[in-house]
């Protein structure tokens, strides 16, 4: 093999080893952990904002709205403990995706995967969160179960306007103002159905080859989050339009907070985030100008070449061809008609 195609190759050989290199996990928590983590520091720092707004709506007393005697026949229903405790919401919608997370990214070492997915997945349930008790408190929606929260002896007491005068614990009583959205809907669907549409990124859910298999990975999390709601309205902790706007609220924001990382589900390229292909773009490009800057320096000190070979042109990497020296027949007949 001629010398000019060895080099040739050599050049394909360095821009492969390039990308397998980007692709195969050179962007681990070791080697960019820290960079991500600089440029993205704002955005953590917005997020503990959120986190403490969370709290301080948490401890507002809610509106307390007028309840009327005639107001109490739909909210007589049993006061009842919740078959989905609280501390348990933040282990399946945040730990459990983010230990998904995980999983992906020690199988495919991209820290920009991790990074977004935890970043996306914490604001979707903050964001939410602080939507919802926001809601909440504003509204004051009496819970189904109020007049047991309101009255834990059975003797209801109304002043001279109509409305109640509670005489029952006054955490209780507060909570029972806190029907309208459903947080534990709104949480569920927040953090499952950013999981879900996570998964339907990664394994390509709409790549058209009909493996409909994949729709039942996909619908998994989205179900719990629906049980989740069904629970609330059978505890008696909230009306059924309570768990409606939840659930709508919290997927809402979920996909907000995915998109703003991930491509759409449906793209060629939602198996990944933005910022993996950006990166991809830029070793790309990099790339691409070291073999341009290879290829000068290294035509500089060569003889004068031909970079057109059977009517093709042949640049760069491509590899170059000598123009071929004259035969020895037409050099003899120069000679003997005495042009040499």
């Amino acid at each position: 093999m001629p010398w000019w195609d060895l080099r040739s190759l050599s050049c394909f050989g360095i821009f492969r080893e390039r990308m397998r290199e980007v692709q195969l996990g050179s962007h681990t928590v070791r080697s960019h952990g820290v960079k991500v983590a600089r440029t993205h520091m704002h955005d953590w720092w917005i997020l503990l904002l959120l986190a403490l707004i969370e709290i301080i709506l948490y401890k507002i007393h809610p509106f307390y709205r007028f309840v009327g005697e005639d107001m109490m026949t739909d909210l007589k229903y049993p006061l009842k403990s919740n078959t989905v405790p609280v501390w348990a919401v933040p282990i399946y919608s945040i730990l459990l995706p983010i230990a998904i997370f995980l999983v992906v990214y020690f199988r495919r070492r991209d820290v920009y995967d991790l990074h977004h997915a935890i970043l996306g997945l914490l604001y979707s349930v903050l964001v939410t969160a602080v939507i919802t008790d926001a809601i909440k408190d504003a509204v004051g929606r009496p819970r189904p179960d109020f007049f047991w929260r309101c009255f834990p002896d059975g003797k209801d007491v109304y002043d001279t306007l109509g409305n109640v005068v509670c005489h029952g614990d006054k955490n209780v009583i507060k909570e029972g103002h806190k029907s309208f959205p459903s947080g534990h809907t709104a949480w569920s669907f927040a953090g499952l159905g950013f999981l879900s549409l996570y998964l339907s990124g990664k394994i390509q859910i709409f790549d058209r080859r009909g493996h409909v298999a994949k729709l039942c990975l996909v619908f998994l999390p989205l179900l719990v989050a629906s049980l989740v709601g069904v629970s609330r309205v059978d505890d008696y902790w909230h009306h059924w339009q309570d768990v409606f706007a939840g659930g709508l609220l919290g997927l809402t924001v979920a996909t907000f907070c995915y998109l703003q990382f991930f491509a759409p589900p449906y793209h060629p390229e939602g198996w990944g985030p933005y910022a993996y292909f950006q990166v991809l773009e830029e070793s790309r490009a990099s790339t691409q100008a070291t073999i341009a800057v290879n290829a000068s320096s290294t035509q500089a000190g060569e003889p004068q070449v031909d970079d057109t070979q059977d009517g093709r042109s042949i640049h760069g990497c491509m590899g170059i061809s000598l123009v071929p020296p004259p035969t020895s027949g037409s050099t003899l007949k120069d000679i003997e008609s005495g042009r040499r």
